[in-house]
């Protein structure tokens, strides 16, 4: 899937899973992610998500990465935080208290960047990549973080009626992906509203350690 593809979708405002409050799943189950003392969570192509600051709230350091600047800018508009906006490598970093946001191409991103990690929260990253794609994304995440465990929400719905993104990504899909890994499927229920408006499709939450 190229680059221009989302930089269009963020220019026509045409981004389908972004949510005007912090997704209920995560609250749920947030206690996964907030178990440690500290916690630092990475959430990749995170877009300008309500549930950083939902995180951000919780007490969380929040890292990010974003192909989309405009997404970003967005994002702390929102949050009304001023950042400090640095070159990072390959990609540009943009900072406050206790949030860094990397933007650009998240497999540029290397573990010496992002730095440590205690988990995980993937919402709308792994279901907005098509199939081609997402064993290069697993392997690169899985490196990036040191195999930190990993919150994962996905969809469950029948490919065929839809084109994605958002994605069908179901449990059959994502255990070979991270093979390595303890896979426990935390919940399964119908989704509140059809994908795009078109597709009834159930909602699935990994805990992956």
């Amino acid at each position: 899937m190229e680059h221009d593809f989302w930089h269009n979708k963020w220019d026509k405002n045409e981004i389908g899973f972004h949510e005007p409050e912090g997704n209920v799943l995560l609250v749920k189950y947030a206690n996964r992610l907030l178990s440690c003392p500290a916690p630092r969570i990475f959430v990749p192509l995170c877009g300008k998500t309500r549930d950083i600051h939902w995180l951000l709230s919780q007490g969380c350091q929040v890292v990010g990465a974003e192909l989309s600047e405009l997404a970003i800018q967005q994002l702390f508009n929102e949050l009304d935080i001023e950042p400090t906006v640095t070159q990072s490598g390959e990609l540009l970093l943009y900072s406050a208290d206790n949030i860094n946001i990397f933007v650009g191409d998240i497999f540029k991103l290397t573990s010496a960047q992002l730095g440590q990690i205690s988990a995980v929260y993937d919402r709308a990253a792994l279901v907005a990549l098509p199939e081609a794609l997402r064993k290069k994304y697993a392997e690169h995440l899985s490196s990036l973080t040191h195999k930190a465990p990993m919150l994962i929400i996905s969809f469950s719905y029948e490919q065929s009626l839809m084109a994605g993104p958002p994605f069908s990504v179901t449990r059959s899909m994502i255990e070979p992906l991270y093979r390595d890994y303890t896979i426990s499927l935390l919940e399964q229920s119908p989704a509140p509203e059809k994908i795009k408006g078109k597709v009834d499709a159930d909602n699935l939450v990994f805990y992956i350690s």
